[in-house]
């Protein structure tokens, strides 16, 4: 099934001031490319082991669907959180003018959620997102990023129908007595396209000749380097 198109949109005014949103595949992080391919392993006694670089499964997640930039520097000092952007006033329109909002904690009452500040942080985002007929978009952390001083909620939602709304973000904040700045740009959201539909499921034992195609595989997996990038990955 071929991938499909996502369409963004913002209002005319602020597309000149917004980072844009752009493939997965296109916004790697700088630490996956300075990474090196083979590091020696001093719990394996020095033997030289291949790093995240060789694993086709890690890599195709940090690629996969699109990513919703920050929209502007966000600063922070002492627990507050302040920006130093200014767009248009926008009659037209009901957006907020701010980057950032914030949720109470108490609307994350009975969730194991562990807050590094006394509320949850709302990432804004300016961009509308429509999908294909009977397509549903989920927005979640940027996989595999734990780089990042927040962790962003999950959530799914029904963009074929909600194409004219914004899709916002919750995020917890981790670093507690966190200074700095959080760049325009820092990817917020991994928008992933799913088809509309309920899975099923089946669950029973391995036949005589499942077992030994398990084995193969996994003998393979094993003693050839590159086995899965090869044979099992479009």
């Amino acid at each position: 099934m071929n991938a499909p198109l996502i369409t963004a949109r913002c209002h005319p005014d602020l597309e000149p001031l917004l980072p844009r949103p752009r493939p997965a595949r296109q916004a790697l992080p700088d630490w996956l490319r300075a990474m090196p391919s083979e590091a020696p392993a001093p719990t394996l006694g020095g033997a030289v082991v291949r790093t995240l670089k060789h694993c086709p499964p890690f890599l195709d997640a940090l690629s996969l669907g699109i990513m919703i930039p920050l929209a502007a520097d966000l600063h922070f000092e002492a627990g507050v959180v302040s920006w130093d952007w200014d767009p248009p006033a926008l009659p037209d329109t009901l957006i907020s003018r701010a980057p950032v909002g914030l949720h109470v904690p108490e609307q994350a009452s009975g969730a194991p959620y562990r807050l590094a500040v006394n509320s949850i942080l709302k990432f804004m985002n300016f961009w509308t997102l429509e999908a294909p007929a009977g397509w549903s978009l989920l927005f979640t952390h940027p996989l595999n990023r734990e780089d990042l001083p927040f962790r962003t909620l999950s959530g799914q939602v029904d963009c074929d129908l909600f194409r004219d709304g914004y899709v916002h973000f919750p995020a917890l904040w981790l670093e507690e007595g966190f200074t700095g700045t959080l760049p325009a740009g820092t990817p917020i959201a991994q928008v992933i396209p799913l088809p509309r539909a309920t899975s099923t499921l089946d669950i029973a034992p391995m036949t005589e000749a499942q077992i030994k195609a398990n084995r193969d595989m996994q003998a393979a997996l094993g003693t050839e380097p590159g086995t899965y990038r090869k044979h099992f990955r479009h």
